[in-house]
């Protein structure tokens, strides 16, 4: 028996059948996240309690056994894969949810879904901004992870900036808590932000305290148009200009439109088919919005073709429709993608814009683009049909002069989704390598045995040409 089976076997006698899974249906169930490239694991552990994980990596450390976090799976990068099979730990099960009204904290374990988190402090009158898109079935340990973000990013940050203190374990099983539920903090190494965004290849994060904030007392949203990107993004930096900070200032350019107008078969706006779109929303006291929707107003008159004002929260959603259908809507462009969550700083707007025009002149290819406006975080995705050999090599060279730009722009390879598998050829462009040194360095000093994740960020593999699973999750768009 090799020393994987030895270990698996004793662990499920230290923690039962019902808690180490190694049936064929529990591995392959754990075998991909959202990349759907699969990788079979030996054993699924489904913890009854925090304490469980520490007993896995002990045992895991001791025989070398590649150990993979994972929460629902949502990652489109491949980081919760089992890349070299072992075992994977299963969170969902420790989700538990405690808000602290006085303190504006939540205490919660890392397999709570983000959207329950938002939910639970809503009730108790305060509000959790981060909102990924799949909301309603990652998990905040997942968030943490990859240091989610979403719409609200702009205003309010990513997951990182609402981290107060966590909990987990070491790679060796030893119990580790950094920082506590205190609004201040200042006592030795900042171990917490290391483990923010490391992809679960320095510890295993059981549970945080998050901070908590008021919940807005208004919402405002506004849906505007554009002649071309190019105006779009330029009037974009004149309303930021004018100090106004949305909270969600959402663009999709005229490809994501017209995808998302085939999808719904409806117009945005009426005589401007397929035109570049801004959807705004503001968000704050009563008077801060009535204040700033002014402004927003003149600003719209004074550089959008169109504009239409939500004048309840049901139209509010039917403002929304354009931007939830447009990602699932581009599949119409090709059966592939790749979905890349760059980073431009707002100064390189315009220059990107115009970039955009000339990969998709040069590549042939589809290449529809939407996203955060306030945070400089979009969604590039390079469209393509996986059996045309043509289009398949004409998206490698997209992807990576896309990636070469986004740098030589000073903005950053991804804003969220992070690294996983599928930016690991992109890494070295956007870190030098006493960078990448310093970070492989880090990772040896806290898993010295290589056990946590192994085989991603730092060794280079091409999703595109991996098969993928034909599997629709209950959070894909398409």
């Amino acid at each position: 028996m090799s020393s994987s089976g030895i270990a698996t076997k004793d662990l499920k006698r230290r923690l039962g059948a019902r808690v180490v899974r190694t049936d064929e249906a529990a591995r392959r169930a754990a075998s991909f996240d959202s990349s759907k490239i699969p990788f079979l694991p030996d054993a699924v552990i489904h913890p009854r309690k925090e304490a469980d994980i520490g007993v896995v990596l002990a045992l895991a450390n001791k025989f070398r056994v590649p150990v993979t976090t994972r929460g629902r799976g949502t990652t489109l990068t491949g980081a919760a894969a089992p890349l070299r099979g072992g075992w994977v730990i299963d969170m969902l099960g420790l989700n538990k949810i405690v808000i602290n009204e006085e303190a504006g904290m939540t205490h919660v374990q890392a397999g709570a879904k983000v959207a329950d988190i938002q939910r639970a402090a809503e009730a108790k009158g305060w509000f959790y901004p981060p909102d990924p898109s799949s909301k309603e079935y990652c998990t905040i340990g997942g968030n943490i992870a990859c240091n989610a973000g979403g719409m609200h990013g702009g205003k309010y940050g990513v997951t990182r900036d609402f981290i107060v203190a966590l909990r987990g374990f070491l790679p060796t099983g030893e119990y580790v808590e950094w920082g506590t539920a205190t609004k201040k903090f200042s006592a030795g190494f900042n171990m917490r932000d290391l483990w923010i965004g490391s992809e679960g290849m320095l510890g295993v994060v059981t549970g945080a305290v998050l901070k908590l904030i008021p919940q807005p007392a208004a919402r405002w949203t506004l849906l505007t148009s554009f002649r071309d990107e190019t105006c779009a993004l330029e009037a974009a930096l004149a309303l930021f200009r004018s100090r106004v900070q949305p909270a969600i200032c959402e663009f999709l350019d005229r490809e994501s439109v017209l995808c998302a107008e085939r999808a719904t078969q409806r117009t945005v706006f009426a005589g401007q088919a397929g035109k570049p779109v801004i959807l705004l929303e503001l968000a704050g006291s009563k008077s801060e919005v009535r204040e700033q929707s002014k402004t927003v107003l003149a600003w719209a008159a004074a550089h959008a073709t169109a504009h239409r004002v939500a004048r309840n929260r049901d139209e509010a959603e039917q403002l929304w429709a354009v931007r939830r259908k447009c990602s699932g809507a581009m599949f119409e462009l090709g059966d592939a993608k790749l979905n890349e969550d760059i980073v431009i700083p707002m100064r390189s707007y315009v220059k990107f814009a115009k970039f955009l025009v000339r990969l998709k002149r040069e590549s042939g290819l589809h290449v529809p683009t939407f996203g955060h406006l306030a945070d400089g975080n979009l969604h590039v995705n390079i469209m393509y049909h996986r059996a045309n050999r043509a289009e398949t090599r004409a998206a490698e060279k997209a992807v990576q002069l896309l990636m070469e730009t986004v740098v030589a722009l000073g903005g950053a390879i991804s804003g969220e989704h992070g690294i996983g598998l599928a930016k690991t050829p992109f890494l070295r462009i956007q870190h030098s390598p006493a960078q990448v040194r310093a970070m492989q360095a880090v990772k040896t000093a806290l898993d010295p045995r290589g056990i946590l994740n192994p085989g991603k960020m730092f060794e280079v593999f091409h999703v595109w040409k991996h098969e993928k699973l034909a599997v629709k999750l209950p959070w894909d768009h398409k």
